[in-house]
């Protein structure tokens, strides 16, 4: 009888480990932080959002290839429209001052502005001459209140206009730290005197602010590698990109696109154009790797955020040095530009990136609807005064 009954368990467990496994029975990759969606975007591909201080909420759509009726627009309900207007956002290469071409990052500041930084390269092409600028938009009135447009020598012939953060206690109206995050040239920091529109660059070419040789990209399980029908895989190669800023304003974070390393730079060499380069070079700290970030943020008491494209996560690094992973989810699909609010939410897009044709042998995966997110964290954005 024993001998029948063990037969029988060992029949049993046999069986229980051959079945097929109920659905959703299986153990699944476990997600952290509570991701809400806020809005979808269902046409062209989103990068940049900023929430200004009131709650509105504005986003911008570069023009690499989707059609674009408008590069700069604020979502006002179940729909994102022109901002400030139609008429500016339309291409016009012989108004490269009055238009805007293709802007890449948007962001309000504390004075109730919201500033655009148009790259004047469409298709990561050479920047329209004349087109390459900060706008600065009155948020009362939505009107233009100020432009500056940056040419030579800050912009190279190769530069691609990234991401832009402002320090309004440094002269007379404030300083802006722009990234260079070029394809096929130098990296660099550019700055930007608001008052008098100077512009100069600092870590042209530093190892921090270039590609890092070494980074293979893995997103989505694969290889990230720009792929060409008919030619040879070519290695994703983009400078620097994500920037943010202390509270204080005297520490400007940074990191290239193809990099896992999180760089930092006193302000005070940057903003003094007597200061010599090689100074500023070698006071440059490598804060060791956060993981593969396009967008950085940083709050009131400090801390930095860091997009992880490769593991669709937002991290956050504590002021001693330590990283924690603060949003993990399957549908934060290439997290790009982050925006903190005054209502302690963390804003993000995700935009699919790494499913553009340009990667897959000019075969579009990407799969609409893209999405802005926002995350709780409970702190307020950096002062910029």
């Amino acid at each position: 009888m024993r001998l029948l009954t063990r037969c029988a368990s060992m029949m049993a467990i046999a069986l229980s480990l051959s079945a097929p496994a109920r659905a959703g029975s299986l153990p699944e990759e476990r997600a952290i932080g509570h991701l809400e969606p806020v809005f979808e975007f269902n046409n062209a591909m989103p990068t940049g959002i900023t929430v200004a201080a009131g709650g509105r909420i504005f986003v911008n759509f570069p023009r690499w290839g989707d059609t674009v009726p408008f590069t700069v627009g604020e979502i006002r309900g179940s729909k994102v429209v022109a901002y400030p207007d139609a008429a500016v956002n339309q291409v016009d290469a012989t108004h490269p001052k009055d238009r805007f071409l293709s802007v890449q990052s948007v962001v309000a500041d504390q004075r109730n502005r919201l500033w655009v930084l148009d790259t004047a390269a469409p298709s990561f092409s050479t920047p329209i001459a004349g087109g390459a600028k900060l706008v600065a938009i009155d948020l009362a009135t939505n009107r233009i209140a100020k432009t500056i447009v940056i040419g030579a020598p800050a912009l190279l012939p190769t530069t691609y206009l990234n991401d832009v953060r402002f320090d309004f206690r440094q002269g007379k109206e404030g300083i802006a730290y722009i990234t260079d995050s070029s394809l096929n040239g130098p990296g660099g920091l550019i700055m930007v005197d608001l008052a008098t529109g100077a512009a100069w660059r600092r870590l042209n070419g530093h190892r921090s602010t270039q590609p890092d040789p070494d980074f293979v990209p893995v997103v989505e399980g694969e290889t990230m590698m720009v792929r060409t029908s008919g030619k040879a895989p070519v290695p994703f190669r983009i400078a620097s990109d994500g920037i943010a800023l202390s509270p204080d304003g005297a520490t400007l974070y940074f990191s290239p696109l193809s990099s896992r390393h999180l760089f930092a730079v006193p302000t005070a060499l940057l903003w003094d154009r007597d200061i010599a380069e090689d100074k500023v070079a070698a006071s440059v700290t490598d804060l060791g790797e956060k993981g593969a970030s396009d967008g950085l943020e940083a709050d009131a008491v400090g801390r930095v955020y860091a997009t992880d494209y490769e593991h669709n996560s937002i991290r956050r690094r504590a002021n001693d040095g330590s990283w924690e992973t603060i949003a993990h989810d399957p549908r934060l699909l290439w997290p790009d530009t982050m925006s903190l609010a005054a209502n302690g939410y963390l804003y993000v897009t995700a935009n699919q990136i790494e499913r553009q044709p340009l990667f897959h042998d000019g075969k579009d995966l990407r799969q609409k609807p893209y999405t802005l997110f926002r995350l709780k964290v409970d702190s307020a954005p950096a002062p910029q005064q």
